[in-house]
């Protein structure tokens, strides 16, 4: 078969393809942290634990940059992921998935308010639109919610909320760091460096460390699985492509946590929800469309060339 459609896609559309499959593969992680058995923070001390030994192979890999040194926003990026993680598990045990999800996945207005002045990634007004019309979709979702899941909706959606402040610190310092390392050196470091520090959060609240039986374990393994695909997708293309449109693209991973979680924990999606996730992906597809090469209303490209995987 021949391999001319694929070495034919530009690396702007083998970045983006990439971006949606690791935003798909993300969506996966408020189910497994709810099947994992153990407490909110310590879910996410073992998805950090079983990630390293996978992030090690990739970094030792022949022709791959090695593991170096951790450099300060590598550092700064595990301290914000620790934050994320911590507030984001309990804000999926006390309300929705899809809440926790969609809530979380604010992020893009920070981003792209702090890509505008620190990185110049200048954001058109097609852009904006289809940011406001993501952002939309988002609140849809989330107000379209029955209110029938979880333990403290109202605490779990203040947290979930929280988590758009850290994750965007998370993305912000991965932007900075992939300008000198490649995203695998990123990912080991930000990952180890924040590994003891949940196991601390965990120790510290009295969490339940281990899982109860093997769904819990293999629930484990899986999210130290997904996030070295998911995550180390989202850091690879943040080296080719803008933070605030790959802020936006990462939207999908609302709509694909909300219809796995009605599939596996039967939570209700009511029309609206619906609705507001089919505005979010036309509002992806609107980010794209207004930003490709070329477009005098799109957000400018990111400015730092790529380094390697």
């Amino acid at each position: 078969m021949s391999s001319a459609p694929v070495s034919s896609l530009s690396p702007r559309a083998m970045a983006l393809i990439v971006l949606i499959g690791a935003a798909c593969v993300l969506g996966l992680a408020p189910i497994l942290v709810r099947l994992t058995e153990t407490g909110p923070a310590a879910a996410g001390f073992w998805r950090f634990a079983f990630a390293v030994p996978l992030l090690l192979l990739v970094t030792a890999r022949p022709g791959a940059e090695g593991t170096g040194r951790p450099g300060r926003w590598a550092a700064l990026a595990g301290l914000f992921f620790v934050l994320d993680l911590s507030f984001w598990h309990y804000g999926i045990v006390m309300t929705s998935v899809a809440n926790a999800t969609v809530l979380c996945n604010l992020t893009p207005v920070v981003v792209t308010l702090f890509a505008w002045l620190a990185f110049r990634d200048r954001p058109g007004r097609l852009f904006l639109l289809s940011l406001a019309l993501a952002l939309g979709g988002a609140f849809a979702m989330a107000a379209g919610a029955d209110g029938g899941q979880g333990t403290n909706p109202l605490l779990g959606d203040l947290f979930s909320l929280s988590v758009a402040v850290w994750y965007s610190g998370y993305f912000l310092a991965v932007k900075a760091a992939r300008r000198t390392m490649s995203a695998s050196r990123v990912m080991l470091w930000s990952t180890g460096i924040g590994t003891p520090l949940l196991l601390m959060v965990a120790l510290v609240l009295g969490e339940n460390i281990l899982p109860a039986g093997p769904g819990g374990w293999m629930a484990c393994i899986a999210l130290g699985v997904m996030h070295v695909v998911g995550q180390g997708g989202v850091a690879w293309a943040l080296g080719r492509l803008p933070a605030g449109i790959t802020a936006v693209t990462i939207l999908i991973q609302p709509v694909v946590a909300a219809g796995l979680s009605w599939l596996v924990f039967a939570e209700t999606m009511t029309p609206i929800q619906m609705l507001g996730g089919a505005v979010v992906l036309a509002a992806v597809v609107l980010a794209q469309w207004s930003t490709r090469p070329g477009s005098k209303t799109g957000a400018e490209p990111a400015g730092p060339a790529p380094v390697s995987l």
